[in-house]
């Protein structure tokens, strides 16, 4: 693994989330907070995440790929919620989708920003 992206993790999981856990999923800024339990700790956890809708579902950027721990746990346990403009939203399918399906979800800045980081993957929640 990428020494430099395990850095990258380590300070947004522990300076970061935590200062996006208080206005994600409140106003009307692209950020949610998804509810999840640990797939093998069973512990509830809570993260903040870029979100768009697309249709009767949500889209979700993928920064850290397919085995980041919010999306494993979505996976295996089949439910999970998220917090949206001031909204609860219960959920229960979680899939990959491509590039070419989910960046028109978000607005312009978002996908320069999401391209410039070459951001490949992407999640629609259900």
């Amino acid at each position: 693994m990428n020494i430099v992206l395990d850095r990258i993790r380590y300070i947004n999981k522990h300076t970061l989330n935590r200062l996006m856990l208080r206005i994600a999923g409140r106003n009307r800024l692209p950020f949610a907070v998804i509810y999840h339990t640990g797939r093998r700790s069973k512990k509830p956890y809570r993260t903040p995440i870029l979100v768009e809708p697309l249709g009767r579902a949500f889209v979700v950027a993928l920064t850290y790929g397919p085995e980041t721990d919010w999306y494993r746990n979505a996976l295996a346990a089949g439910e999970y919620s998220i917090l949206w403009h001031r909204r609860k939203y219960r959920m229960r399918q979680v899939e990959l989708v491509d590039a070419k399906t989910a960046l028109p979800a978000f607005p312009l800045l978002a996908r320069l920003v999401l391209r410039a980081l070459r951001i490949q993957h992407f999640a629609s929640l259900r």
